[in-house]
């Protein structure tokens, strides 16, 4: 591997020459036919097929045709969408039935799909067309034992399944265990496809059903599981499967008070739920979809029953929030890109009054629903993922009457219990889609009812109304009519309320006013000390075991607000003992801690955004009188590193790592991005980043950098760079995982990201591209060759280093050496031209790779003298450099021609060359 300095790189750099004008003229079929195989050979596999796509266009000639869908054929099988590659070889076949090229990819497609016999039947024309061909005949016998295996496993999986159901069958086996083992070993069949299909061909999932019947724990999990190897992946088994079972047995099992049973309940359903919605998103064919049946139904049917599960008594609480994970998972669009949000709509109008019911439970009220101390939270995160899957207006202004209408029908006509549960769903509204939450606050009445009910004295009816009163604070519409109206309130009550539950949520209330100017330090709201003293206190009842641990969670929600102070940070990194016990409640059932430990930790290690001021900008604010906001002092960059020591020493990695392993709806996208931030802070010192691996942190980061926010993704993948820069890639992401850093890392290669994130990402990936031939396949299959060449045109001499340097590890690669002698390709040239530059580090790294290329790909050298006429003085000039890395690199390249060609050896002795190596080869003191 190039050994690659860290080198920081000042500023955003402006990319150029990516973008090559051209001359628009008229080109033909074979024109674009020849452009493409060019393409195809300098293996740009998409670029080739775009070319012969658009041949197909101006072609009219069958036989031209043909050979375009043929060649088609190989770029779908390269990209690997087998299901194109084999409708265009059928293509090519029915143009010409004898064209062996056609049927022999068709094979390779069908193959790839599971249709062997199809495939046999291909490879045997081949075979019967050209007998001599010993590629044709080697793939045929590979294929047939390939056939023989599966028939083998189909037959020895057969016997295995029936013996399965005799043991579940027979009434008059008493041996609990012998049948609990079998139908363990059904669970273990059902994950491979030829089990799977023989248990749904033997009347499975009848069977099944009558275990789920049972209601005797274990055998219910072995059957949900069995189930999942049933319907993962497989659309027309999950309708068969849905069809038998009911949506209605299914949602009765994710209501049970057993929490296993739920969970594998919720598994299965989420599985069905995905194979399904494939159904509607891909166009199948063959076997597994010969009987086409609308998904949208099923989807709704099974959803439909979800939401009932949400206001059914008698289901469990942990159902109901199982029900809720499922909703979010499923119901909003993944992506904007999806232009069909109609599911999103039909769950609004069907169900968000029940989805408001969970919202609006009061916890011990008189007929109230079961639920958990995360409940909440997740109805806040459907709905505010609801909301952000709505497209228009009109669709939202549909949202917010809903909402108007269902705290009305509470707050009107029922007293305290419906007042109670009106406030209930203004505070989770505003924890989710907070417009929703605002408008629904200025109906009339409310605010009014939650102040007089935060002096009640009745602590259930005053939690109620403080945590509105809270949730209400943080939000910019209300905080003024609060600050005016509230503070007192909440002063009187954190003075004199003899519970502590109603003092922490007062003093949050408190907080929250009290940092309304964030990080400025000239805008503070309290008088001098206040704020310390809040601090304090929030600790105090932080490291207090004796309270619960949902109580004590709002000591980290006030300290999420009181450590934008830049002294409350000081203090707080100073308390051991309060660190500790927020990690411990990160690590805790209650997932609703999560986005406020986050946000403390945003603050103390100061990893959120901020831009330095324009000084001509600040001038003219203070000529206009304007403010101007200020730094704390404490907020330098030597006090940041010592904030980020201490909770390095604390243990916050570990804490870090177990909040990302959390499956709960807490763990937003927004909350994702605040980790990757604090993360990215955690590995800014090199000397750092290996402890922070050790504790589990390069493992977390992956699926930050692949999920989230695009923010919170390109942090967490800045953060996987900079470790793999300075760690040993292998050490640092042992095993598969190594794989899995590669995607992330490319990017940070995109036109869109600074210049630092580029040129840390190429680093990295230089790093690992000089490790494997895997892993420069793994580059290559995510297309980074292309942005690592446009870099190596950048104006900043940095990451133009770096691109290079990236380039000599991939050169490595037999496709890469290709790449070289593509027709009508610079990229020879300009590694020629970059080894006689003024930068010994850009030519040492250039004439690295010409070293490389012309050892491990000899038709490159005869190549070189024809890219330039400037090669010779170039190689003359490695072999005079006062360097000797750089004349080791010349020597080499030099030989390497010598050995290649006649021709290319008659030039360089035809030259001083000769004169320059003897010379050289009697330099006793570089051996």
């Amino acid at each position: 591997a190039v050994p690659v300095p860290a080198v920081p790189v000042p500023g955003p750099c402006r990319l150029q020459g990516r973008v090559s004008a051209g001359v628009h003229r008229q080109v033909t079929a074979e024109q674009l036919r020849a452009r493409g195989n060019a393409l195809f050979q300098a293996g740009d596999h998409g670029a080739a097929l775009a070319a012969y796509t658009e041949a197909l266009g101006l072609s009219d000639a069958a036989s031209e045709r043909a050979v375009l869908h043929r060649n088609r054929a190989a770029c779908y099988l390269k990209l690997e969408d087998y299901v194109k590659a084999e409708a265009d070889a059928t293509k090519a076949i029915e143009a010409d039935g004898r064209d062996v090229k056609a049927l022999f990819r068709r094979s390779q497609a069908l193959q790839q799909l599971g249709r062997l016999d199809q495939a046999v039947s291909d490879l045997q024309r081949c075979v019967s067309l050209e007998p001599r061909n010993k590629a044709f005949q080697e793939a045929l016998r590979a294929l047939g034992s390939s056939m023989h295996e599966k028939m083998k496993a189909m037959s020895c999986t057969d016997s295995k399944v029936e013996q399965m159901f005799q043991i579940l069958l027979d009434l008059d086996e008493k041996d609990e265990d012998k049948k609990q083992k079998a139908a363990q070993n059904l669970i273990v069949l059902a994950r491979e496809e030829a089990g799977a299909e023989k248990i749904f061909q033997s009347d499975g999932v009848r069977l099944l059903m009558q275990l789920l019947d049972t209601a005797k724990a274990d055998l219910m999990l072995a059957a949900l599981r069995t189930l999942v190897g049933l319907c993962s992946g497989h659309r027309s088994r999950t309708t068969a499967v849905l069809a038998e079972l009911g949506a209605p047995r299914l949602a009765a099992v994710l209501g049970v008070e057993h929490e296993q049973v739920s969970l594998a309940a919720c598994n299965l359903l989420h599985v069905m739920f995905d194979s399904l919605k494939e159904g509607l998103q891909k166009d199948f064919r063959g076997k597994e979809d010969a009987v086409v049946l609308d998904s949208s139904r099923d989807l709704k049917l099974l959803i439909k029953h979800l939401l009932e599960l949400l206001v059914l008594e008698g289901a469990s609480a942990h159902g109901r929030d199982n029900a809720l994970n499922l909703l979010i998972k499923v119901v909003p669009r993944k992506s904007p890109k999806e232009t069909n949000n109609s599911l999103s709509l039909w769950v609004i109008d069907q169900g968000l009054k029940k989805i408001l019911e969970v919202g609006s439970t009061v916890c011990g009220s008189l007929g109230s629903l079961p639920v958990t101390e995360n409940s909440r939270m997740s109805t806040s995160v459907l709905l505010s993922k609801l909301y952000e899957d709505l497209k228009c207006d009109a669709e939202r202004e549909n949202f917010h009457h809903l909402c108007e209408d269902y705290v009305r029908s509470w707050f009107e006509g029922h007293e305290l219990p419906g007042k109670l549960r009106a406030i209930q769903t203004v505070s989770c509204l505003l924890q989710g889609p907070s417009d929703a939450g605002n408008r629904v606050l200025e109906l009339e009445g409310i605010m009014d009812s939650v102040l007089s009910l935060c002096a009640s004295v009745c602590e259930a009816h005053q939690l109620v109304a403080v945590e509105a009163l809270i949730h209400a604070a943080d939000k910019a519409k209300r905080a003024s009519f609060i600050t005016a109206n509230g503070v007192n309130l909440l002063k009187e009550i954190y003075k004199h309320s003899e519970r502590d539950s109603i003092r922490i949520r007062a003093l949050v209330g408190l907080c929250k006013l009290g940092s309304a100017g964030g990080t400025d330090f000239s805008m503070k709201q309290f008088a001098e000390g206040s704020t310390m003293k809040l601090a304090k206190q929030c600790r105090k009842w932080l490291c207090n075991e004796a309270i619960d641990a949902g109580t004590r969670r709002w000591a980290v929600e006030g300290l999420a607000y009181l450590t934008f102070d830049a002294d409350v940070k000081e203090e707080f990194v100073e308390d051991k003992a309060a660190m500790q016990a927020m990690f411990h409640l990160a690590k805790s059932e209650d997932r609703s801690v999560l986005y406020a430990v986050a946000s403390t930790l945003v603050n103390c290690t100061n990893s959120y955004d901020h831009e330095e001021p324009d000084p001509q900008m600040l001038e003219l604010a203070k000529y206009a009188k304007q403010h101007i906001p200020e730094q704390h002092p404490k907020d330098k960059p030597e006090f940041v590193k010592r904030r980020v020591r201490k909770l390095l020493t604390a243990g916050v990695v570990s804490a870090l790592a177990c909040m990302v392993k959390s499956e709960n709806p807490a763990l937003t996208s927004s909350c994702r991005e605040l980790i990757s931030r604090v993360f990215l802070a955690l590995v800014e010192e090199a000397e750092d980043r290996g402890g922070v691996v050790a504790q589990g942190g390069g493992k977390a980061l992956i699926p930050l950098s692949l999920e989230g926010t695009e923010v919170g993704q390109t942090k967490a993948a800045q953060a996987l760079a900079k470790i793999t820069i300075t760690s040993n890639p292998e050490m640092a992401f042992p095993g598969e995982r190594i794989y899995e850093v590669v995607r992330p890392l490319v990017s940070l290669l995109h036109l869109q990201r600074t210049g630092l994130e580029n040129f840390e990402g190429l680093m990295a990936l230089t790093n690992l591209a000089g490790i494997s031939e895997r892993l420069r396949q793994k580059i290559l299959k995510e297309r980074a060759v292309p942005m690592i060449e446009g870099y190596m045109f950048e104006e900043h001499e940095l990451i133009r280093l770096a691109a290079t340097e990236c380039m000599c590890n991939m050169a490595m690669s037999k496709e890469v050496q290709e790449m070289f002698l593509a027709e009508g390709s610079d990229r020879l040239k300009l590694m020629v031209l970059y080894s006689g530059e003024e930068d010994e580090k850009l030519r040492r790294a250039a004439s690295g790779t010409l070293a490389m290329l012309t050892a491990l790909h000899p038709p490159i050298c005869k190549r070189i003298p024809q890219v330039t006429v400037h090669w010779l003085e170039i190689l003359q000039a490695l072999l005079l450099s006062p360097s000797a890395e750089l004349q080791h690199r010349g020597a080499v390249v030099v030989m390497n021609m010598m050995a290649a060609a006649r021709e290319v050896a008659e030039q360089l002795i035809a030259s001083e060359m000769l004169e320059i190596l003897s010379v050289l080869a009697k330099d006793k003191d570089k051996p």
